[in-house]
């Protein structure tokens, strides 16, 4: 409480555009929703934008240190609570048949994001955020990477622009791409669910092709349930990345050099799975007003203030961006983001083939 107190004049702002981007996300003009774009995206923008609007905003003292609470902190929370969301042992049991699929993506993306890095010589830890996003679970993936890699607000925004573009770009040509190669209910849920990056986009082409199909929601609860799956991911993606960024450290300061495991482990890590446990936990107790309650309200709950706090992570990090340099430095990680976007979908379709899910 005390911490939140001292940094408050910064969170509040970041509080306000959060709003105001999750309003603008429940909006639609004709049959196309934001909710594609997604609350996160709209708040990075207004980010940006003011920022540029009022230059010294970010870096007023009595803003500062709240913005940058909220970039870090609050970023990290919206993670643990998202591990409320998750019901383990639902999610193995009915992704089990994905998980096949979902390695082999997350494989080829982080893969390609490692050659590309090197090949077209693109900051390490951009590269690193933009293909675990893409591989993952789009912005949620890079708000728990971004901790333990030290990643700045710069570097976050550059990634989450590139995922943000093919998110959109599949939730609107993915529907129809797939019912043009012959795809089935089941065949697109897993397409989706591995092959698009973000949860709001996931769902967004689930939808359109449950209204295409009239499959009364079905596609959707299957996508989502494969989306949640490659969520999991996050836990090891992390861990390895803690691990090896310590060795790093160690090797660049030399022999009898001393690295903090402790200070770069990302622990916050081990209360998302501890979240989920809880989650897991509940949902094999007798059926009684608390379940109800745990099931309906809180989860429900936990999902919209995890996507919230996200929202106002990336306004605090928008606030802390240059946008006229994010687009002078954008044309390699968008050809990444691209080539990471485009292996990722091929190899779910061929997967899928290989296995004899289509």
């Amino acid at each position: 409480m005390k911490a939140l107190k001292n940094n408050i004049l910064g969170i509040l702002p970041c509080a306000l555009v959060a709003g105001i981007a999750t309003v603008l996300a429940r909006l639609s003009i004709g049959s196309f929703s934001f909710e594609v774009i997604g609350a996160p995206v709209f708040a990075i923008i207004i980010g940006m934008i003011f920022s540029a609007a009022v230059p010294k905003f970010a870096s007023d003292e009595k803003f500062k240190s709240g913005i940058t609470f909220t970039s870090k902190k609050i970023l990290q929370w919206a993670v643990i609570i998202l591990g409320f969301t998750l019901n383990i042992k639902t999610v193995l049991s009915v992704g089990g048949k994905s998980l096949p699929v979902i390695v082999s993506t997350i494989a080829v993306s982080l893969i390609t994001a490692a050659v590309m890095c090197r090949v077209l010589k693109i900051d390490k830890k951009v590269a690193t955020l933009v293909g675990v996003g893409s591989s993952i679970c789009g912005g949620s993936a890079i708000a728990a990477t971004a901790p333990v890699i030290d990643a700045n607000d710069e570097e976050i925004a550059q990634s989450i622009s590139v995922i943000f573009l093919f998110n959109v770009v599949a939730a609107l040509i993915f529907p129809t791409l797939g019912n043009a190669i012959g795809l089935s209910n089941d065949g697109f849920a897993l397409f989706a669910g591995t092959a698009v990056n973000d949860t709001s986009s996931v769902t967004a082409a689930a939808s359109a092709w449950d209204s295409m199909k009239a499959t009364n929601g079905m596609v959707l609860a299957q996508a989502t349930t494969v989306k949640l799956t490659r969520t999991l991911a996050i836990i090891p993606i992390t861990i390895v990345l803690a691990v090896a960024r310590t060795r790093k450290e160690k090797k660049a300061g030399g022999k009898g050099t001393k690295v903090s495991m402790k200070k770069i482990f990302p622990w916050f890590i081990l209360f998302f799975v501890g979240a989920s446990l809880i989650t897991t936990l509940v949902s094999v107790l007798p059926d009684s007003a608390f379940t109800g309650f745990y099931t309906d309200l809180f989860v429900k709950g936990a999902k919209w203030l995890a996507k919230f706090f996200i929202s106002m992570a990336m306004c605090a990090i928008g606030f802390n961006t240059n946008i006229v340099n994010l687009v002078k430095k954008g044309g390699k990680p968008i050809a990444m983001g691209f080539t990471c976007w485009v292996l990722i979908a091929g190899v779910s379709l061929i997967m899928q083939r290989v296995l004899g899910y289509w």
